[in-house]
């Protein structure tokens, strides 16, 4: 998908054309039913302590934790070429494909990190960081299922994709900062 630097003109339609509210509706009770599901999943689940482990690393945290912070990266490389694709920096004709290529790439190494968290720890609540990072986590997916719904409909107002796309980086961000860092900050940059 292509996205025109004045898309965000183009895509919001005249007050006549303008699609009902309603519509919006069902990404964002997609996004809940997925949130909600993983933390159900993660409460209910009896946590097992371990779910993978890749050789050349010392403990399935470190395998975690840079999953983890390869996925904000590849979310980093999804704002800038967003940026790009929407104009507002500089940026080569293959802009799209980077957005799109990037997001996959996060997603699939977030993927991961997610099963880890859920089937080997689960749903916890014993302290703020760790509360923090079970909501955001469960959130980010639900989040981020709504964007994926909202990238093929059509007509959508323009600042609508920024806002969900900030919203699903600004997320991710803070779960990698309540696990990630802190796993970093405690054990050192290890492997």
């Amino acid at each position: 998908m292509t996205v025109d630097p004045n898309a965000a003109t183009q895509n919001f339609p005249s007050p006549e054309g303008r699609p009902h509210p309603a519509r919006y509706l069902v990404p964002a009770l997609v996004a809940a039913a997925v949130s909600v599901a993983l933390g159900v999943y993660g409460r209910v689940h009896h946590p097992t302590g371990i779910a993978f482990d890749l050789a050349g690393f010392s403990s399935t945290g470190a395998v975690k934790t840079w999953l983890a912070t390869t996925a904000v990266f590849f979310a980093l490389v999804q704002v800038v070429s967003a940026l790009m694709l929407y104009g507002k920096l500089p940026g080569p004709r293959w802009s799209s494909a980077l957005h799109r290529w990037s997001g996959r790439v996060a997603f699939l190494v977030a993927v991961p990190v997610a099963v880890h968290c859920l089937y080997a720890f689960g749903y916890q609540t014993y302290e703020t960081r760790v509360l923090w990072h079970s909501v955001l986590g469960c959130f980010f997916f639900g989040a981020f299922s709504a964007k994926m719904l909202l990238l093929r409909w059509e007509r959508l107002p323009g600042w609508l994709l920024p806002i969900v796309g900030g919203l699903v980086f600004a997320v991710l961000t803070v779960v990698w900062l309540t696990s990630a860092l802190w796993f970093f900050r405690t054990f050192g940059v290890t492997t």
